[in-house]
């Protein structure tokens, strides 16, 4: 009973932060109703037995993608107003657009009903013992069977890093050297300048 009330509440809180992420007009708001979503749908992981899937909501989706997201989202200086007009503007591409989703989710329905692929049976070779969890029965795979796989892929990772700092990481001639024994020497007197601004009218710099 108790599974039953919890997949129902964590359906139903996961499509109303997803219909919320889509409807508001708050790029943070919109950020934030989206890990909701991941939160919740970690828990129908969770109630599903798959709690690796679970873990990588919470740790990739929402301590990495969502977070990134409303960093840029609050570091960038965003015109509202330009947004809403922007809205108006593409209100016709973005029409076609859930025209063509509607018509592939009503086509997959009737594929669905009309009966599903014949796949081939499962021998049960690759069956993971009796007792063993997911993550467990995940990891023993990856790191047996995968494993060349698994090491190219972070090796990949590795490779594309190291060519994004070099690539970033480039001398420039145009700036003034850092002495940082000039910057020790210096007083706090000669660094701050302590201000009263008025107002409404900021600081000058």
């Amino acid at each position: 009973m108790i599974q039953t009330i919890a997949f129902y509440l964590f359906a139903a809180l996961t499509i109303a932060s997803a219909a919320a992420t889509i409807l508001s007009r708050n790029p943070v708001h919109a950020v934030l109703f989206l890990i909701l979503a991941f939160f919740n749908a970690a828990g129908l992981m969770v109630l599903t037995g798959a709690e690796f899937i679970a873990m990588l909501l919470v740790i990739v989706y929402v301590g990495a993608v969502a977070v990134l997201f409303l960093f840029v989202v609050m570091m960038l200086d965003i015109d509202f107003a330009e947004l809403r007009a922007g809205f108006v503007k593409n209100f016709p591409l973005g029409l076609l657009v859930a025209v063509v989703l509607l018509a592939e989710m009503v086509l997959g329905i009737g594929a669905y009903k009309s009966g599903g692929l014949v796949l081939g049976t499962a021998d049960g070779t690759n069956a993971a013992p009796a007792g063993t969890t997911n993550i467990e029965a995940i990891g023993a795979l990856m790191y047996s069977r995968y494993l060349f796989l698994f090491e190219a892929a972070g090796l990949i990772l590795l490779v594309a890093m190291i060519g994004a700092i070099v690539l970033t990481h480039r001398q420039r001639g145009d700036t003034r050297g850092q002495k940082i024994s000039k910057q020790i020497a210096r007083r706090p007197d000669e660094a701050t300048v302590n201000v009263k601004p008025e107002v409404g009218k900021g600081v000058q710099l």
